[in-house]
């Protein structure tokens, strides 16, 4: 019995690790291990929110992100408005600026990072153009406006 006790001490001694301290540098997948080069901050104010629901953030860090945002309640509903925006520099060293609104008229971003949908080609433009002066010629026969047409028929021809 003595000897199996030794044996398992001289096992676990040979398992165990032989230093102890933070883990290695691509350590990912355990919560709270990080170890990365820590980033100072550089700036950090913080106001409200108030007894009216002001308030204001703005924060900087060293490796040259930046975040402000600001919000107010809107009268008469309470609901906050709010505006801000965020930048960074991504690794190939271009900027990426982002700013938003978001109030009653829903949330609303612009970055020049954002998709843009191609311009229409020109024979679209003419149809809907076209499309346009017909529903006001239309609008000017019947003496009364009429909302636009969301669909044009063409006539069935029959034989």
């Amino acid at each position: 019995m003595f000897m199996i006790f030794i044996c398992a001490l001289v096992a676990m001694s040979a398992a165990a690790p032989d230093h102890y301290g933070p883990p290695p540098t691509r350590f990912y997948g355990i919560p709270g291990a990080y170890s990365g080069p820590v980033i100072p901050i550089l700036k950090d104010e913080r106001e409200g929110p108030d007894a009216s629901g002001v308030y204001s953030f703005e924060f900087e860090t060293g490796n040259g992100i930046k975040r402000e945002e600001q919000g107010a309640p809107q009268e008469p509903s309470g609901a906050v408005a709010i505006q801000g925006g965020w930048s960074f520099t991504f690794p190939d060293g271009s900027p990426a600026d982002v700013s938003f609104v978001a109030d009653g008229a829903g949330y609303r971003v612009e970055s020049d990072l954002l998709p843009t949908p191609h311009p229409l080609p020109a024979h679209a433009i003419a149809q809907i153009e076209k499309a346009r002066r017909e529903d006001e010629a239309a609008a000017a026969l019947s003496g009364r406006y009429t909302a636009p047409r969301t669909s044009y028929r063409y006539p069935l021809i029959r034989s």
